[in-house]
C-alpha cells in the first residue's frame, strides 16, 4: 500500500514540474500545445522524434528551448549531402608527442550530447543517416573499431522538410522505427501567428529557464515505466498494432487492400509508453484507451506504408491509421 502511495505522490509531483516545464516552453515557442506535448512525450519515454513541417515554423526554437528547460547540453547538427559519418560521430587522429611518439587520440563528435537535433536530415547521404542508427537504438557509436557510450540522458530530435524533395534521400524503414513518435508541425491559428508577431518582433526575446537537471529527467523517465497499464489499454494497444498488419488475419480489408507493410513490436512498445506519458501529460495516474487513439497517429504513421497502386488513387495514411483506430477501439470499448 505504502508503495501505490509513493507511486501516485512520485507521478503528481512530476505532474507539477512537467506543468512548469510547458510554461516555460510556452514563453518562447509561442502556441502549438500539441507538438509540444508530442515532444514531451517523446523524451518522457527516453525516445526520438521525427519533426516535419515547413521551413520557419519554429522547429529549430524549440528544440533550443528544450535544451534549456530540460537542462540538457544541446548540439545542432545541419544535414548537407556532403556531410560524412565522421563529421557526426567524431574520428581520431595521429598525435606525435614531445618524445616523438605517436598514437590515436579520439575526438568526439557533435553526437556526444545529450540532446541532437538533426537539421533536414533526409538531405544527407544514406550513409551518413546510417550512422546515427547505433547511437539512437544503442546509446553507443563505434569508431576505428573502439566502442565509445554516449551521454545520458541522449535523445535525438530531427527535423524534416517535407518540401522540396529533389536531391533528398529518404529515411531508411530502419531508421524511421528509431524514431519514437512522427510530430507534424502545422502552420499556427491566426491569434497564434499574432502572438508570435508581437514576442520575437521586439527588441527582447523571451527567455525560457531549466526546470529538469539531467538526473531528475531519467528519474522521470524510470517513473514513466512504473506506470500500471490496464488489460484493456494493453489489449487495445495490440489489436490495433496487429490489425495494421496487412498479412494479418485480425487485418479490416482497408489494410489489406492499402497497405504495403505494417507496424512492428516496437511500435506495440511505442505506444504502451507514450500512452503513459500521454496520461502523465494530461494530469492522470495511469493511461486509457483514449491515450491510445491519442498516440496512434504519430506512433504508427512512420512504421507505415501504402502500396503504390493505393498511393496513385491517392489515399491518405493518416485517414487509414484514424478508421482502423476508430474500428479496433469501438470494438474494445463494446468488450
Amino acid at each position: 500500500m505504502d508503495d501505490a502511495q509513493d507511486l501516485v505522490a512520485e507521478i503528481e509531483a512530476l505532474g507539477g514540474k512537467l506543468a512548469e516545464a510547458r510554461q516555460s516552453i510556452s514563453r518562447r515557442f509561442i502556441g502549438q500545445e500539441r507538438v509540444v506535448d508530442l515532444v514531451l512525450s517523446s523524451i518522457l519515454c527516453g525516445g526520438h522524434g521525427l519533426l516535419i513541417g515547413l521551413p520557419g515554423l519554429g522547429k529549430t526554437r524549440l528544440v533550443d528551448t528544450l535544451s534549456t528547460v530540460l537542462g540538457l547540453d544541446g548540439a545542432r547538427v545541419q544535414f548537407t549531402p556532403d556531410l560524412m559519418p565522421a563529421d557526426i560521430l567524431g574520428s581520431e587522429v595521429l598525435e606525435t608527442a614531445d618524445d616523438g611518439t605517436r598514437s590515436f587520440r579520439f575526438i568526439e563528435g557533435p553526437v556526444f550530447t545529450q540532446l541532437l537535433l538533426a537539421d533536414e536530415i533526409n538531405r544527407a547521404s544514406p550513409r551518413t543517416q546510417s550512422a546515427l542508427l547505433q547511437a539512437m537504438q544503442e546509446k553507443s557509436v563505434t569508431v576505428a573499431g573502439q566502442p565509445h557510450a554516449l551521454a545520458a540522458p541522449f535523445h535525438v530530435l530531427a527535423t524534416q522538410n517535407p518540401i522540396e524533395q529533389e536531391g533528398t534521400y529518404p529515411l531508411p524503414e530502419a531508421q524511421l522505427d528509431r524514431f519514437l513518435v512522427q510530430i507534424d508541425v502545422p502552420y499556427p491559428t491566426r491569434e497564434t501567428e499574432r502572438d508570435i508577431l508581437l514576442a520575437t518582433t521586439g527588441v527582447e526575446d523571451a527567455e525560457a529557464h531549466q526546470v529538469f537537471s539531467p538526473e531528475e529527467l531519467i528519474a522521470s523517465q524510470t517513473l514513466v515505466r512504473r506506470m500500471p497499464v490496464g488489460e484493456g489499454v494493453m489489449e487495445a494497444i495490440l489489436n490495433l498494432v496487429r490489425a495494421c498488419r496487412p498479412d494479418d488475419e485480425t487485418a479490416p480489408q482497408i489494410v489489406k487492400d492499402t497497405v504495403g507493410w505494417g507496424p512492428g513490436p516496437r511500435a506495440a512498445q511505442s505506444l504502451m509508453l507514450t500512452a503513459r506519458a500521454s496520461a502523465l501529460l494530461d494530469g492522470r495516474l495511469a493511461p486509457s484507451v483514449e491515450d491510445v487513439v491519442d498516440m496512434a497517429s504519430p506512433v504508427l504513421s512512420h512504421r507505415m506504408a501504402l502500396t503504390f497502386a493505393s498511393r496513385a488513387r491517392g489515399v491518405d495514411l493518416s485517414s487509414v491509421i484514424a478508421e482502423v483506430t476508430q474500428s479496433v477501439t469501438r470494438i474494445e470499448a463494446a468488450a
